[in-house]
């Protein structure tokens, strides 16, 4: 059977996938799964916290994003079309899974004083951006399940993904401004949970 083994990286470039994935090549969906399954699949375990949801969003997105091919415009790079299908999949099942009726699709408004962490403490690290300690990444892995999905997925698009401001806001569908708004209410609520953990760590550290 090894004759009918099939190459997966006989598109070297996007443009050569994508046009094959528009002109309905029966390989062509495999291999956007090998280029960029490991990407979605990052996305989708972070977002639900459940290896096996996780899977079970990365398989949803892929049979939706092959059936769907012929709607996708070329506006935007495949992989941010995939985060946004992959990222409103793992929202519709969180959604189903806590029967949330509060809209993950715009941020909720709050007065002023929402915005403000209640406890600061020193902060030193920015999230996503420095490396972390496996005690301080374990913490702040469970810090960011502690997110409304529409903030979680914000965060975990944009500053652990490393996706440009518009391709964040494009992934999800919303405009740059609403991105950085739940950027923004996600980094304050993560050091706001972050910050007893640091103030101790640093206690211990002066000891």
């Amino acid at each position: 059977m090894a004759g009918l083994t099939i190459d997966l990286n006989i598109y070297a470039d996007e443009p050569a996938l994508i046009d094959a994935l528009l002109a309905g090549d029966k390989h062509a969906c495999a291999c956007m799964v090998k280029h960029h399954g490991s990407q979605m699949y990052a996305v989708a375990l972070r977002i639900m916290g459940d290896a096996d949801e996780a899977e079970e969003v990365v398989q949803d997105a892929f049979i939706s994003a092959c059936s769907k091919m012929a709607s996708f415009e070329g506006r935007s790079k495949l992989s941010t079309w995939l985060y946004r299908i992959t990222t409103n999949a793992a929202l519709m099942r969180l959604r189903k899974r806590r029967n949330d009726t509060v809209s993950l699709d715009e941020p909720q408004v709050m007065d002023e004083g929402d915005l403000l962490p209640r406890q600061l403490g020193d902060w030193n690290v920015d999230p996503g951006r420095q490396a972390l300690s496996q005690e301080l990444l374990q913490v702040m892995e469970a810090a960011v399940e502690t997110l409304p999905p529409s903030l979680r997925a914000a965060f975990i698009l944009r500053d652990i993904q490393g996706l440009s401001t518009q391709e964040a806001a494009e992934a999800l569908d919303i405009t740059e401004s609403a991105l950085k708004v739940r950027l923004h209410r996600a980094r304050l609520a993560l050091r706001e949970r972050l910050a007893g953990y640091l103030a101790e760590q640093s206690q211990e550290m002066a000891l």
